[in-house]
């Protein structure tokens, strides 16, 4: 039902930034919210299906216009190769915080998660003030970022000390609450970069569905206030429970997305002119080929 309704709620985003859209708002909503969690090879499954359940419908490329292009211009000032695949997965990101309050980024390490949100942030604050393409106007982000796995559950929600029954506030407590109480419109982003497991994980059941609230353990409860997004950045969810996955939007990110040419070329300048250079492209690709096999022969 939670899947239903965050397509549901998608497309109705769509209508009201195209009132004169008819049959293809149904199909872009179903692509905008299940393309991002889809592995390469079950795209092409994805796709046949709803080439079958659209038959005559065909879809066009979506101009993300200025959010591309500031995403494009970030990448740029870090100094990251604006792939289209990486910038494609910047911009299901921003699809996915428009229609969930919780979300995961997935992937192994090396697949670019973390630039992910920064680029995104940053091409978003860039845009402040300026129409999106869901409606509004974009605004700035702020994000935090905390590891749960690396402190106690009584340093990440708080506790009651044993002797003086006196209630200590917990990192993620005093963060909700300061962005509850703020009357800004800024996007306040809380990244969870570690494992997710049942340990943690349980207590943030009712943050992630519907009601959006915080319950401690002193009997407060913490409402969030719609500019607040829970993000989590995981290797996998192996040991995640079915509860806390159906809770969220789900953003699939593989090393293969972002191939070897970002690492292989270098850009340099020479008389005015940008000049790419090939560093080791046979060796770095026998060496990319035989990692991904497995097998060091």
């Amino acid at each position: 039902m939670r899947a239903v309704k965050t397509v549901i709620s998608a497309a109705g985003n769509l209508k009201r930034e195209n009132p004169d859209m008819n049959e293809l708002i149904c199909l872009r909503a179903i692509r905008d919210v299940n393309v991002p969690k889809f592995l390469q090879d079950d795209l092409k499954l994805f796709n046949g299906i709803v080439s079958d359940l659209f038959p005559k419908i065909r879809e066009e490329p979506i101009d993300y216009g200025t959010l591309e292009e500031s995403i494009r211009n970030v990448c740029a000032i870090k100094c990251l190769k604006d792939v289209d695949g990486f910038i494609t997965k910047c911009i299901q990101l921003y699809e996915t915080t428009v229609v969930r309050h919780g979300l995961m980024l997935v992937g192994p390490s090396g697949s670019g998660k973390t630039k992910c949100y920064e680029v995104l942030g940053a091409a978003m604050t860039a845009l402040k003030g300026q129409p999106s393409v869901s409606g509004g106007v974009y605004e700035s982000v702020q994000t935090y970022v905390l590891n749960p796995k690396s402190i106690t559950m009584g340093q990440l929600y708080g506790e009651f000390d044993q002797l003086t029954h006196e209630w200590t506030d917990g990192i993620l407590s005093c963060l909700i609450r300061d962005g509850a109480v703020s009357m800004d419109q800024e996007k306040k982003w809380y990244m969870f970069d570690g494992p997710v497991d049942a340990v943690w994980i349980e207590n943030m059941n009712t943050v992630l569905d519907d009601n959006k609230k915080l319950c401690l353990s002193s009997g407060e409860i913490i409402k969030l206030s719609d500019v607040m997004t829970m993000m989590f950045e995981v290797q996998d969810l192996a040991v995640a429970s079915p509860a806390t996955v159906s809770r969220c939007g789900m953003v699939y990110l593989e090393p293969s997305i972002l191939g070897i040419s970002c690492f292989d070329e270098e850009e340099e300048e020479e008389d005015g002119k940008e000049r790419k250079v090939r560093m080791f492209s046979g060796i770095l690709k026998l060496i990319y080929k035989t990692v991904l096999r497995g097998t060091f022969d």
